[in-house]
């Protein structure tokens, strides 16, 4: 059975846990079997008396009387079936051809991993390189401004997200809890265990890197492969039905079934869907810059006199502000304890994420502060979403040039101190706040680097920011431009069967394709599309095909 909304102080001991169990339920201790933690979060709006809130699973010697007894009882619920169960199997002999998903991001890896696991033997072809070279290679930006187009934070295995703060939460609906599917992935294959029950769950880079190691060696285990440096360049298409694929090489495979899986960054590929006919959309996404402050100010506003408890951690914050020209400014993809890295993907640009270790322990804490931007933005597209598909594209890569300028032309980013931004004048030094961003800042005015809107917008919201948590508009609170990259700037359109809305065969998905926004939600869209496809490979007529 399920416990709910059992509070204990933030010092409490697990004997003061299992207690409050037998007191809330009203039993004896001969009665209780075992507990599991299912959901840990905590309350910190009392800053000095933080509580823990714990959902239980519980197992009694008669968990139906008690049931009984306390039905009415809203908090003591049976407990919900979690299992993950496939929709389908693969019959003895695999259909060919195999099933290929394009990217070995999230939502690919997962897509690859359960198509696998269903014994569908999927090929994954990745435009970059495997993790740990693909490693070396974003270093190699990060210490030297040498950029490998190919092999970056955005590109290789792992996705983007291998290089941010590995957060795995999300608001999705998720009734069928295929977000357990991948925690529990996530654990098997070397993630903290506790992933599977504290309420705002991290991996962080080093230690996704072996996670997505131990995936693909699952993967490979079951038939399936994946080949690196395999950039998709054409998607052969014959009356609307996917036939097969040229890679970069030259290589041509045939293809009937193709997860796209290729994140928001590869605009190559959607110019290529585009040109094919694919069906796409502009929508809208958000721009702006990171914000970087001591995260012990940030635990101090949140925490008070529990700042720095160690079974608190580092603090977070969420915050909105809707301004008076009509944009709304927020917070994303906050970063406790860590570091403002370069993530372009292309030459002679600049663009800024964040991202965590596991430890969270580093001097700053930095979120992006961005504000919605819609296709009526972008030049060209006349208001028009279908008119100009790609024009969100443009509009990204124009912002982006120009902060590679105003950082120096050498991938050093543009900064500015909050109170120099506020008053509309150029930084010319740095204050207390030190910049974690690499390979290098430099100091300038961030205004030309962002349309007026949004300029205006953050400019209303700093201070709007810091009458919520004290010191976020601290003149030496440092900004770092631009991030761009917070969602893709297209919608591939599928229909209810995820597929293509006029490609048979193609199933876009995760964040490239617009169904996704983070690690979890792109790896539980990368579930689903996997279903689909299982399915369709096994109860659809044979689909004849042609090499491409």
């Amino acid at each position: 059975m399920r416990l709910t909304e059992l509070k204990l102080p933030l010092d409490h001991t697990e004997r003061e846990l299992h207690d409050s169990i037998l007191q809330r339920l009203g039993i004896e201790e001969h009665e209780l079997v075992g507990y599991s933690i299912f959901r840990r979060s905590h309350d910190a709006r009392k800053r000095s008396a933080i509580v823990f809130i714990y959902t239980l699973d519980v197992e009694l010697k008669d968990e139906k009387a008690l049931l009984a007894r306390l039905r009415n009882d809203r908090q003591v619920t049976p407990t919900p079936d979690t299992a993950y169960r496939f929709v389908t199997r693969a019959p003895p002999t695999p259909p060919t051809p195999r099933p290929v998903v394009i990217g070995s991001g999230p939502c690919g890896l997962f897509a690859g991993l359960v198509l696998a696991q269903m014994g569908f033997r999927p090929i994954i072809l990745e435009r970059g390189k495997s993790v740990r070279q693909r490693t070396q290679d974003t270093w190699g930006l990060w210490r030297k401004g040498r950029l490998d187009p190919e092999s970056n934070v955005q590109f290789g295995e792992g996705g983007a997200g291998t290089f941010s703060d590995g957060k795995l939460y999300s608001q999705i609906k998720d009734p069928q809890f295929r977000g357990r599917k991948v925690l529990t992935e996530f654990v098997k294959a070397g993630a903290p265990a506790e992933i599977l029950y504290v309420s705002k769950p991290h991996i962080g880079t080093f230690k996704l890197v072996t996670v997505v190691e131990n995936m693909r060696a699952e993967i490979e285990s079951l038939g399936g492969e994946l080949r690196f440096q395999s950039r998709v360049d054409d998607i052969a298409i014959e009356q609307g039905q996917v036939r097969g694929l040229r890679l970069a090489g030259g290589e041509t495979m045939v293809a009937t079934h193709i997860v796209l899986a290729v994140g928001h960054s590869a605009r190559d590929t959607f110019q290529m869907l585009h040109q094919r006919g694919v069906h796409v959309e502009a929508k809208p996404f958000s721009i702006g810059v990171r914000i970087e402050h001591p995260q012990s100010l940030i635990d101090r506003a949140r925490f008070g006199p529990n700042a720095g408890n160690p079974l608190l951690g580092a603090a977070d914050y969420k915050l909105v502000h809707h301004c008076k020209n009509g944009r709304s400014a927020y917070s994303f993809c906050m970063c406790p304890g860590g570091t403002v890295v370069a993530a372009t993907s292309e030459l002679g640009r600049v663009v800024t994420n964040g991202m965590s270790q596991y430890s969270r322990n580093e001097r700053n804490a930095n979120s992006a502060i961005v504000v919605g931007v819609t296709p009526a933005d972008f030049p060209g597209s006349a208001g028009d979403p279908l008119a100009a598909p790609l024009a969100g594209i443009a509009f990204q890569r124009h912002w982006e040039s120009l902060a590679f300028e105003a950082g120096g032309g050498n991938y050093s980013a543009p900064v500015q101190r909050v109170g120099d931004f506020l008053a509309g004048r150029p930084s010319t030094a740095l204050g207390s706040v030190l910049p974690s961003y690499t390979p290098g800042v430099h100091p300038t005015d961030l205004a030309g680097c962002l349309p007026d809107y949004v300029v205006a917008a953050l400019r209303e919201s700093l201070p709007a920011f810091g009458r919520e948590i004290a010191g976020f508009a601290m003149e030496d609170a440092l900004l770092t431009g631009v991030e761009t990259r917070t969602s893709s700037p297209i919608r591939i359109t599928r229909d209810e069967n995820f597929e293509s809305l006029n490609t048979r065969g193609l199933y876009p998905a995760g964040e490239g394709a617009g169904y996704a926004g983070g690690i979890l939600s792109a790896a539980v869209d990368g579930i689903r599309v996997a279903e689909a496809v299982a399915l369709s490979l096994t109860t659809a007529q044979p689909v004849r095909h042609s090499a491409p």
